[in-house]
């Protein structure tokens, strides 16, 4: 074959050509089929700007990669949501007749049941639950926020208040009676404040919420004992665990047994939200996502809830917990008892009516209703 360059110039030349141009810039080479001619040659010879013009063009795709990423992003969020959403538990709680009308602000009740769902027998020992079957209630609060600020009130189980259609009965008798819904009626009726939202969670969920953020730190002023709550903790601030907490904010063993729980249960309260709603926990997938799916399993609602409602209700109790608001409980007037019914706490109906009206209003709770 006749080498194209001959003698000593044509090898010189053979030497020094270029590399072939690379593949993707075959449209680009010599129109004359040359492999060595420079791929950008077309594009000055046509104008449209050589090398930097190459480069432009491949600077352009990125915004299209990043249109590609945030579509993928925003389809995974919104699958996570509308997962994560359907692992609530839903009853028909608020649609029902008879009801109050609906006042300024947003209420949610929110119930502590103590439902043995999903425990064990190893678990019930642990936790020191018993085994008694159904659900009852263990706590009641009713959170409030508005334009008149943030409240959290403790509504004490022994509360002898009138029932719809059963007489005057302790408050937590409601719901063994008829369930979430008398439980509403009966809230509604004595506090003059419409019920918007519905929360309730149990003994398991509790503690599952709670382990899965990591505990919660409490600081205990004396040492605290109840074998009935499973409780012994020394004083000291310190983390809960799950089964700590639970025996926390159950145990009745104090001077003022259900005045006190009630107190305790609101801090406590607070500090789980707070401490859920933290960069720590929500940034952490580690924490986030077992909170995700521990709350989201456990929590009953009304069957309009959604989980942007608990979001709002959790960022409601964080601000409650970090000063922004008042934690109180119901003025209590005295005790008495009764038959078929036993010892109960009666409120003080002058300073309960103020307080209740001021959330049926929106309005700042005047300071002289505050109490532990």
């Amino acid at each position: 074959m006749t080498d194209a360059w001959p003698g000593r110039e044509g090898r010189r030349m053979a030497r020094n050509k270029p590399a072939p141009a690379p593949a993707e810039y075959a449209h680009e080479r010599d129109p004359y089929g040359d492999p060595y001619a420079d791929p950008y040659a077309g594009d000055q010879l046509r104008g449209r700007g050589g090398y930097e013009q190459g480069y432009g063009r491949r600077r352009r795709r990125w915004p299209r990669v990043l249109a590609i990423l945030l579509v993928i992003l925003l389809a995974v969020t919104a699958g996570a949501y509308f997962y994560l959403d359907s692992r609530l538990k839903r009853e028909a709680v608020l649609d029902q007749p008879g009801r109050l009308a609906d006042t300024p602000g947003t209420n949610w009740l929110i119930v502590g049941s103590d439902s043995r769902e999903g425990l064990d027998s190893a678990d019930r020992k642990r936790l020191a639950t018993g085994k008694a079957a159904g659900r009852r209630t263990d706590s009641m609060m009713l959170l409030h926020y508005g334009s008149g600020g943030t409240s959290l009130v403790s509504l004490p189980r022994d509360s002898y208040v009138p029932i719809p259609g059963k007489g005057s009965n302790k408050l937590n008798a409601a719901f063994a009676f008829g369930g979430p819904k008398l439980l509403v009626k009966t809230v509604e009726q004595a506090t003059g404040v419409r019920v918007d939202h519905y929360a309730e969670i149990g003994l398991g969920g509790f503690v599952g919420v709670v382990d899965a953020i990591g505990g919660v730190d409490m600081c205990i002023k004396e040492p605290m004992r109840d074998p009935k709550a499973g409780l012994d903790l020394k004083p000291g601030c310190q983390t809960l665990s799950g089964a700590q907490a639970l025996g926390y904010v159950r145990t009745r063993a104090s001077a003022r047994a259900d005045l006190d729980r009630v107190e305790r249960q609101r801090q406590f309260f607070g500090a789980l939200m707070k401490k859920a709603a933290s960069p720590g926990v929500l940034l952490n997938p580690v924490r986030s996502i077992p909170l995700a799916l521990n709350g989201t399993g456990n929590f009953l609602v009304d069957e309009d809830d959604h989980l942007h409602d608990l979001a709002r209700m959790m960022w409601a109790m964080k601000g409650v917990s970090g000063g922004n608001g008042v934690t109180t409980s119901v003025p209590i007037g005295g005790n008495g008892s009764a038959a078929g019914v036993g010892s109960y706490i009666s409120w003080d109906k002058r300073k309960a009516s103020a307080l209740f009206e001021a959330l049926k209003n929106d309005e700042k709770i005047p300071s002289s209703v505050i109490s532990k």
